[in-house]
């Protein structure tokens, strides 16, 4: 599977490595500049599919190099991030083609899912459902069904469950799951599905559900009768 390559441009280092660091352990490619000049630049060397843009930089605001790039590019995702959130900045982020505009602060969280949103696409068999113990997934939907609840899951995280719903009750071993998926078992790769394994954990909320860490080597899902 081709990694979404994520272009992620503001003049806040600290921040902005903390943000690199969760979006990359959801399994993006991001790469960081760190003013509008830079970002530009990058932009026209990497061919990014996503640019999280910030407003207000050193050498070139984020409007500014929206601007450059829509005058040649209209397919780009752009997604501002700011903490400029007047009526008209919004409306001038718009009018320049962009296409979401999130506020600071908000949530790593809030962020990874319209990432989500705008990209994740899963071409899986249509007649392929699993039951869970009380729970229904359906991978072609990317979906959890449980209490006549249904919750969403990431192209990740969808791929992830059909292995070890494929071998419920058995060892699923880390570094096949990282091949599979991944394309190595490298150690970012490896953190990456540690993080993805946890967000399961939460959304598996049927009691009779288990997924079993076993150390070094691999996950086991589980089900009570």
């Amino acid at each position: 599977m081709k990694k979404i390559k994520i272009l992620l441009v503001d003049d806040d280092l600290k921040n902005s490595m903390l943000l690199k660091r969760f979006i990359e352990a959801d399994g993006y490619d991001v790469i960081y500049a760190n003013n509008g000049q830079v970002g530009l630049e990058m932009y026209r060397n990497e061919n990014p599919d996503l640019i999280l843009l910030d407003i207000n930089m050193p050498e070139l605001d984020g409007f500014e190099m929206a601007r450059i790039i829509r005058q040649s590019d209209k397919k780009v995702v752009i997604f501002f991030l700011t903490d400029r959130t007047d009526k008209v900045d919004r409306l001038h982020g718009f009018s320049l083609k962009g296409n979401d505009y999130i506020p600071k602060p908000f949530y790593p969280e809030e962020l990874i899912a319209r990432i989500h949103e705008r990209f994740d696409s899963v071409t899986l068999d249509q007649d392929i459902e699993f039951t869970i113990g009380d729970t229904i997934f359906r991978p072609n939907l990317s979906s959890l069904t449980y209490a006549g609840e249904t919750h969403s899951l990431s192209v990740r995280q969808t791929e992830i469950l059909q292995m070890l719903a494929e071998n419920i009750g058995r060892l699923v071993e880390r570094d096949e799951i990282l091949e599979k998926i991944w394309g190595d078992a490298s150690y970012s790769n490896s953190l990456a599905l540690n993080v993805q394994i946890t967000y399961l954990r939460r959304l598996l909320n049927d009691p009779r559900i288990t997924i079993t860490s076993i150390k070094k080597k691999g996950y086991i899902l589980s089900t009570e009768v």
